[in-house]
């Protein structure tokens, strides 16, 4: 759709999700800001569908081309600021979007993990951000050491995010991911990096059934049918790890506090979620964000 529509559509979207979130406290100081916080997140979603992902490239973007549709735009910091402040509106109006995409009802989940490295690995002793946070890890797909965090995301067997998650690098992704699976049930399907007798045992008392490839020294006494469409099915998680790290670059640490880095990652996954919803509304196929917006 031509990008002025788009931008009508993601507003009226987050408008509608905003009046129907439960309001929160957002502590601020300075000045009262003069754009919406509708406006805000419309901005920052728009901005990341088109490849802009930094706070100073979003404010040139629109001060350049859509000055007369957002008139009160402001000071880089002050509109950093906002879109900070904002992060827990932006996780609520996420799950507000993910409960009505019927993703956390579905009976089969995806999980799986990503590395968000904050530099080199060469630069880690001398980089002063996320001191105390950020640790050593290892990217078992990319096989290579890194030193960031690493994300964790549940999907839905339609691709929907029901929860993402980022701890430490160092941390096991069979421990963090107990952030985010609370309100699941059913099948879940995982890499090999979360099989574990004991996960297993220990997630059926969430009655949730933990499903992964075995490895090549492993017996696998279950019937090759459903070996088969469990690797094809985990596919998908795949693929959506793949937007959120090509199209929205959420593996990319643009930020020097975890205060800035979470709302940054929350306006992806938002991003992610309300171009699901907009694909569904003008029936497209939900991932399909190539065939979404004409630029």
């Amino acid at each position: 759709m031509p990008i002025e529509n788009f931008i009508i559509n993601v507003f009226c979207v987050v408008d509608e999700l905003i009046s129907a979130v439960a309001p929160v406290k957002i502590l601020q100081r300075g000045f009262k800001p003069q754009l919406s916080d509708s406006e805000v997140i419309t901005m920052e979603i728009v901005a990341e569908f088109l490849g802009i992902d930094t706070d100073k490239q979003i404010l040139e973007y629109f001060s350049h081309h859509w000055k007369s549709w957002f008139p009160h735009l402001g000071s880089r910091s002050n509109f950093s600021g906002q879109t900070a402040n904002l992060w827990q509106v932006k996780q609520r109006m996420q799950g507000k979007l993910s409960e009505r995409l019927n993703g956390i009802c579905a009976l089969v989940h995806m999980i799986d993990g990503f590395p968000i490295p904050v530099c080199r690995i060469s630069r880690a002793h001398r980089i002063k951000h996320f001191q105390g946070v950020a640790s050593f890890g290892y990217c078992a797909s990319k096989k290579e050491k890194y030193y960031g965090f690493k994300g964790n995301v549940v999907i839905s067997s339609q691709g929907v995010i029901v929860g993402v998650t980022v701890a430490s690098a160092h941390i096991d992704e069979r421990h963090s991911m107990f952030e985010i699976i609370d309100k699941l049930r059913g099948l879940l399907i995982g890499d090999r990096g979360f099989i574990g007798t004991e996960l297993q045992e220990e997630l059926k008392k969430f009655e949730i059934d933990l499903q992964t490839p075995r490895r090549n020294n492993m017996r696998e006494n279950r019937p090759p049918a459903f070996v088969k469409w469990l690797k094809s099915t985990r596919r998908l998680i795949e693929t959506v790890i793949g937007q959120l790290s090509d199209r929205f670059k959420i593996e990319k640490v643009r930020a020097r506090d975890i205060w800035h880095l979470t709302g940054r990652i929350d306006r992806k996954v938002l991003a992610h979620t309300v171009g699901m919803l907009i694909n569904k509304q003008i029936g497209n196929e939900p991932l399909q964000f190539d065939c979404l917006l004409a630029t």
